[in-house]
């Protein structure tokens, strides 16, 4: 199943993120085109991928995240590799798209689609 929208993972070194107990904490850039369900799997060179997908319902064991009225689902599997992450959206005239600013992360590929922790 295709994503509905992309996302580009970056390594947060050198940048200093608010601690948080929150799985994920969205920019208010996100928060404005969010409703989504984040999920991880197996791809590309480094070994993981986001997905994104319409937020329909929340499994048994998966985490809410509610922030401005907007609700995010994470995965079961994708939980441990996001936490502390700050999700934004960012647009240029080349591409708009979701990107994770991940504390956890140990490398990233150099298309910045996938990443290794």
């Amino acid at each position: 199943m295709a994503s509905v929208a992309t996302a580009t993972v970056r390594a947060a070194k050198g940048r200093r993120l608010i601690p948080t107990r929150a799985a994920l904490v969205l920019t208010q850039s996100a928060v404005q085109k969010i409703g989504l369900k984040i999920g991880v799997r197996q791809r590309g060179c480094n070994g993981l991928s986001y997905t994104l997908d319409y937020a329909k319902e929340k499994s048994k064991l998966d985490e809410e995240v509610m922030q401005d009225g907007v609700r995010v689902i994470i995965d079961k599997k994708a939980q441990l590799t996001l936490l502390g992450t700050e999700m934004d959206y960012v647009s240029t005239k080349l591409a708009s798209e979701f990107v994770f600013n991940n504390p956890n992360i140990k490398g990233t590929c150099g298309c910045g689609e996938s990443f290794s922790i």
